[in-house]
Formats: structure tokens, sequence, C-alpha cells
């Protein structure tokens, strides 16, 4: 499979000096669709190098099953986070339930590397049913997509998932 590179964006013309809304792109993690494991991206490029080895690995088996697996989100900056946690409270009301969704840039295992979306509901399905072969495991049950290296996977199975973000011990912080 070959890699696809991006040219980083950068900030439109007007956008206001010290926006960071206004400055967020490829660079801080967004991605297109389309992506996958093998494109050279931000977003795909700055995970953590064992969960990008499972991650293509894991890709390369589902491609030979006849699913594509897409990324839909992997690493992201701690602005892009904060800018995502900031929708999430507009979206659901409260700061509290926003966090049932998105994690804090402290504590987001998608800002130190360590998380991976995968797009298309056939993929995160195809990963539920093969991941654990490749130390990939849902980790949150009400984000079907949300996937985290877990390398005693692959001997033992994944652990038991959370409700969501909010039951998880390493966003407590």
């Amino acid at each position: 499979m070959g890699r696809r590179s991006v040219r980083v964006a950068q900030p439109p013309p007007g956008a206001p000096e010290g926006d960071a809304h206004a400055r967020l792109g490829a660079a801080d993690g967004e991605v297109p669709s389309g992506v996958t494991a093998f494109d050279d991206y931000p977003a795909v490029d700055n995970l953590d190098p064992a969960l990008l080895g499972a991650l293509r690995a894991a890709s390369r088996q589902a491609g030979a099953d006849g699913v594509e697996i897409y990324v839909s989100s992997g690493w992201r900056s701690r602005a892009y986070q904060e800018q995502l946690l900031d929708q999430a409270v507009a979206r659901y009301g409260s700061r509290e339930e926003a966090a049932r969704w998105v994690s804090t840039p402290a504590t987001s295992a998608h800002v130190s590397g360590h998380a991976v979306d995968v797009g298309r509901s056939d993929a995160a399905e195809w990963l539920a049913d093969h991941g654990a072969r490749f130390g990939l495991c849902r980790v949150y049950d009400n984000e079907p997509w949300h996937f985290e290296l877990r390398p005693d996977a692959v001997s033992q199975g994944c652990p038991a998932g959370y409700a969501d973000p909010t039951q998880d011990p390493r966003t407590q912080r």
C-alpha cells in the first residue's frame, strides 16, 4: 500500500493572530476522509509506534478480508483536543456531559498518540472481532470506533471496556 502525503495548511487569509481555532488543521491532527494507517498525515505519523505497527498489521489483514480500515482520528494536538472539548460542551450543554465523549487535553489518549478512531462501521466491527490478535481493543462502550493498544490482549483477549470516558480512571486527573 502506498503512502499519501499532506501539505500542512496555513492559517486562512485574514485569520486573527492568536485565534488557535482558526489555525487548526492537519498539523494538529485533523484528518480528511479516506486516510489509512499507511498515509503520511500527522494524525497517523504521530501515533505511538507500537500502536501504529499494530494498526498497520490489522489493516493489512482486514484488507485481505475485504475491509478497509480508515483513520478518522489519531494523534491530536492539545489545541485540537481543547477545540473538540469546547465543541462537545456546546453540543451537550455541560462539561460533565461532554466528558462522556471527549477527554481533556491533559487526559486524552489521542493527545499522547495512544488512541485511534477508525472510520466506517464495518472497520470498527472488524477490529472489535479481530483486533485482539493485534493487541487492539475497544476501550469505551459508547465509542465503538475508539481503539487503543493493549499488548496483553494478543494472548489474553481484550479487557472489559468502560461505559464511557468518565468511568476510565486515566481520565480522572
